[in-house]
């Protein structure tokens, strides 16, 4: 007899994963709704003010400053780093076994330094008086190019998105790759049997292929994206002005650093909401062009 088939041993098999589920993840959703209903520093008498946090947030111009930063994040990340990964996957799948070796192990040193390394190597690397970056500008008759990169306003985004797209680009390298490897041989051999250019292989095979990895990537990017904070943090703190700003990074100056913990948790409510609602999109979106 199958044990599955018997209802109590398979409530017994979900039931820890769905009581681990509720205290970490629904419990502090319901709790946070809660407080971003109150006035609060996160010390003392809460005052409930109801939906006013909402209504203040809706003409935070930080906020949704933030907000955009988040969408031209997206953009590069999707249109720009992912693309740029997909086609050195497929490079590297047509190496030899020990260039492909080689070439993954020098791609992905960068995912396996943390972040608080990574940002650093950068913000020395982007200084305006001694980083290597203007240095090389100015031996090569370019200093007029040089600047500021972090705290210039025109700059100071391209280079937080720069440092996070080039932390992330090992991990899409990866997916890719992966997904790249496990595609049939024959399909390739029978596209080219029938006519077909190798353009024309990777959009009308090689993609659709492997087009549950490319989705994983995509929602695994619009995640990464929404909760990038580490470098915003560690490099300009938002500045200059709140040019750099992200949503989680401003969620935490406000309730930690402002001590608006109530506001904090407004933040991060509809920070959850936004994020749910764009990935159920995305994935509507992947489900509707499969059907076609």
């Amino acid at each position: 007899m199958n044990p599955l088939s018997n209802r109590r041993t398979i409530f017994v098999l979900v039931a820890p994963g769905l009581v681990i589920l509720a205290f970490a993840v629904l419990a502090p959703i319901l709790l946070s709704a809660y407080y971003s209903l109150v006035r609060w520093d996160g010390f003392g008498d809460m005052r409930f003010v109801g939906l006013q946090n909402y209504r203040t947030l809706m003409q935070d111009e930080i906020f949704w400053r933030s907000i955009g930063n988040f969408f031209v994040l997206l953009f590069v990340t999707l249109f720009i780093q992912n693309p740029i990964a997909f086609v050195v996957a497929a490079v590297l799948t047509k190496l030899t076994s020990r260039q492909s070796h080689i070439y993954r192990t020098i791609f992905f040193i960068p995912a396996i330094l943390t972040v608080v390394l990574v940002t650093a190597l950068w913000v020395n690397l982007l200084d305006s008086d001694f980083g290597l970056v203007n240095k090389v500008l100015t031996a090569i008759g370019l200093e007029s190019l040089t600047t500021s990169w972090l705290s210039n306003p025109s700059t100071a985004l391209g280079a937080i998105i720069f440092i996070i797209v080039w932390y992330g680009f090992p991990w899409a390298l990866l997916f890719y790759y992966s997904g790249l490897v496990t595609v049939p041989g024959q399909l390739e051999e029978a596209g080219i049997v029938d006519g077909a250019n190798r353009f024309q292989i990777y959009t009308r095979i090689v993609i659709p292929y492997i087009r549950p990895v490319i989705q994983s990537v995509v929602i695994i990017g619009v995640i990464s994206c929404l909760k990038q904070m580490e470098v915003v943090y560690l490099s300009t703190g938002g500045a200059p002005g709140s040019r750099t700003q992200l949503v989680a990074n401003y969620l935490y100056q406000e309730a930690f650093v402002a001590s608006r913990f109530g506001y904090g948790n407004t933040i991060s409510v509809v920070f959850v909401v936004f994020g749910l609602g764009l990935t159920l999109l995305i994935r509507r979106a992947f489900h509707q062009t499969t059907e076609l």
